[in-house]
């Protein structure tokens, strides 16, 4: 399933997801760190078409891949790899353009490096978690979690099981064991967002 992933360039979020081992950024969220655009999904689109016109391929770096929305849901935005990144970058002119550049590739560098030792990762999250004030114990508790459901996303991959219904249909079964309820049940009980359902409910598996 698609995991959405947010980056931080100056303040700014960009959002970014795994696809084959690379992180894929969000076009849109770029164009809005480099221009401040008002609205730089009609930013975007207009250099697009420009792109387009002029024959560059630069669009062709680029793909509609599902990231959460503002709103919570996943919608379909144009992302691009780390080359795409360049490449698009090259035609926005913006004094942030040199600075960009060198996060980005260092922000590509480190993935290369976690690929290669999976540990690196999670030494990273867990600085990341220290950082913010979280206690030892919490954060304990919190990888522990994270591992689990990798290891159960992991284990229904092995078996073949397809992604959004046949996910969410497992997903139901075992909260329903756990808790006694679905999590449309649970999610209306907590009233919680769409996006932490998934990690509430397993915090309260490691808690219980």
């Amino acid at each position: 399933m698609t995991e959405t992933h947010l980056a931080v360039f100056r303040g700014k979020k960009i959002r970014r997801t795994l696809r084959n081992n690379e992180w894929w950024f969000s076009v849109v969220d770029v164009c809005d760190v480099l221009t401040e655009s008002a609205d730089a999904g009609a930013y975007w689109r207009k250099l697009k078409q420009r792109l387009k016109d002029e024959g560059s391929e630069v669009v062709t770096f680029c793909h509609g891949l599902k990231l959460t929305a503002p709103d919570g849901k996943l919608r379909e935005t144009d992302c691009a790899h780390t080359e795409g990144i360049f490449r698009i970058i090259q035609s926005i002119p913006s004094p942030k353009a040199e600075p960009f550049k060198r996060w980005l590739a260092k922000t590509g560098y480190e993935r290369v490096q976690e690929i290669e030792d999976p540990e690196l990762a999670t030494k990273r999250t867990r600085a990341l978690y220290k950082a913010k004030g979280y206690s030892d114990d919490w954060i304990e508790k919190r990888m522990r979690g994270i591992a689990i459901r990798e290891e159960l996303t992991d284990e229904w991959k092995k078996r073949e099981v397809k992604e959004n219904r046949e996910y969410e249909i497992l997903t139901a079964e075992i909260a329903k064991a756990a808790f006694g309820i679905t999590p449309g049940q649970h999610k209306n009980l907590k009233g919680l967002k769409r996006e932490n359902l998934r990690d509430h409910m397993m915090w309260n598996l490691i808690m219980h």
